[in-house]
């Protein structure tokens, strides 16, 4: 099975959250103070506080509270008390912050928000995860992220339990309807375009002198059986089951093995929580779903002092 970049913690993702605090930070306070802290807290207060889950869910994003604290240049005692992909209960305290008070009421929402967010989307990735678990199917992410932020979603689908699809455009290629549209020139692409895509791209990744493009995966979206007929003897690496339902994805699973039986099928569009486990029942490899990162709901998370 040839698999997309998962994403972990790395310097990339260092990279894309030090950008996503420093408009954060930019954002609160706009190159000047928190005027309340400062009106309301002596400068020189130390204190300590929890951050604490009011929800259950998967942990993801702890690493970014270091991140947030040294954009900020604010010097503060970190003690996490859950790893990134750990599931806790309501009311676990997730990590203790000790320092200065002024700096943690400062950095509180930032913090929050991000945690929030990240952990969201993994704890919803785990339910897809957890629905899908005695079949043979993954589940996978999609490229309908928040701008800015796709990194750090795709790190908390990976932190719930999920695959990561491709990052972007440069790093593999899918050929969706519009391709199809535009290279035959006609509105409604045939099953004889959609294989010729896929003959082209793959020559083409061949031809190319580049070791990185040579190897990218070339997968296809397909959106009726007469096309996946069409394309499975060009032998993409995986071909996109678009929209079908589940007697339909049955169908492409039975062409599949008896036609090509290395390629892999990702069956995707519309995918909810209460249709996931009918759709993994068919026998396809891998479902994706925006669903993860577009309709994650943030995690509930607060921050409690201590006497």
């Amino acid at each position: 099975m040839r698999e997309f970049q998962q994403i972990e913690w790395d310097s990339e993702l260092q990279h894309d959250c030090r950008q996503i605090v420093r408009l954060a930070l930019a954002e609160d306070l706009n190159g000047q103070q928190d005027w309340t802290t400062v009106a309301l807290v002596p400068a020189e207060r130390q204190g300590a506080a929890s951050i604490v889950a009011r929800d259950p869910g998967v942990a993801a994003g702890l690493v970014t509270i270091e991140l947030v604290l040294s954009e900020a240049k604010a010097e503060m005692e970190v003690e996490l008390r859950v790893q990134d992909s750990q599931s806790f209960t309501a009311g676990t305290t997730l990590a203790v912050l000790s320092g200065n008070v002024r700096d943690i009421l400062t950095l509180e929402r930032t913090i929050l928000n991000l945690l929030g967010r990240m952990m969201g989307i993994a704890t919803l990735t785990s339910r897809f995860v957890q629905e899908v678990a005695d079949t043979k199917a993954k589940v996978y992410d999609t490229r309908k992220t928040t701008p800015g932020w796709r990194r750090l979603e795709k790190y908390a689908v990976h932190c719930g339990g999920g695959s990561n699809h491709r990052m972007g455009l440069y790093d593999a290629v899918l050929i969706k309807d519009n391709h199809l549209a535009q290279r035959s020139g006609k509105p409604v692409a045939t099953a004889e375009d959609a294989a010729a895509a896929v003959l082209e791209a793959s020559q083409f990744l061949e031809s190319s002198q580049n070791a990185a493009q040579s190897n990218l995966i070339v997968e296809i979206e397909v959106d009726s059986l007469e096309q996946l007929a069409a394309v499975l003897p060009m032998h993409p690496d995986v071909i996109l089951l678009d929209n079908m339902d589940s007697s339909q994805l049955r169908t492409a699973v039975t062409m599949r093995d008896d036609i090509a039986p290395t390629v892999e099928l990702e069956a995707s569009g519309g995918v909810r929580l209460e249709t996931i486990r009918e759709l993994a029942e068919t026998g396809v490899d891998r479902i994706s779903s925006g669903a993860l990162t577009h309709s994650a709901r943030g995690l509930d998370i607060g921050l409690d002092w201590h006497p």
